[in-house]
């Protein structure tokens, strides 16, 4: 064996990066099995049609997401075709209005203004902003914030008017709630519990 011999270098270069790019596969394959929708960790779109809460399990040390009985958002049960179609227009509001850029989800985005990762399960959306927009529910109050958060200031920092309308409120609910219901393993760190 020569080790001088450039030829055993690149050998040793392509048969490398080939085991990598198999064990790359193998990863990207197992790694799907818990990422997408109606995986291991993240429930299909229609969970929406469910009560959603979050508890702290002590088998894994984790705050975790809990579905529970049958609570279809905005009073309506809807298919999981009907689901789907929902969380893209969320997602798009989300994405197109760039609220990344104050908030965060997932970890990613900015800490200007609260984390959206499971905002959802916020006890302020009952405890005020009901009282505050006059709505009886809590996707109804959300809806309301969104719309017209100029109205409805928040402490030291507010969110501007997007001119989100009705509809595109009502498809960023069912986004946030949905990803609400999605197992982060335990992140954001202490969300479920009150603090001391």
């Amino acid at each position: 064996m020569n080790f001088q011999d450039p030829l055993f270098w690149r050998a040793g270069a392509v048969s490398t990066t080939l085991v990598m790019l198999i064990v790359l596969a193998f990863l990207s394959v197992d790694s799907m099995r818990y990422i997408e929708a109606g995986g291991i960790n993240v429930p299909k779109y229609d969970v929406i049609n469910h009560a959603i809460g979050y508890e702290y399990e002590w088998s894994r040390s984790a705050d975790v997401p809990v579905i529970g009985a049958e609570e279809p958002l905005f009073g309506k049960k809807v298919t999981e075709q009907e689901a789907e179609q929902i969380m893209h227009k969320g997602k798009l509001v989300i994405q197109s209005r760039n609220c990344m850029n104050c908030h965060t989800i997932f970890g990613n985005g900015a800490y200007y203004g609260p984390d959206l990762t499971k905002s959802w399960l916020d006890p302020a959306w009952t405890q005020i902003w009901m009282p505050a927009t006059g709505k009886a529910t809590k996707e109804e109050a959300m809806v309301e914030f969104l719309m017209h958060p100029d109205k409805y200031p928040s402490w030291q920092r507010r969110m501007p008017n997007l001119k989100i309308t009705e509809e595109e409120a009502r498809a960023t609910v069912a986004y946030l709630k949905w990803i609400s219901s999605i197992d982060t393993n335990g992140f954001p760190f202490g969300f479920g519990r009150m603090a001391p």
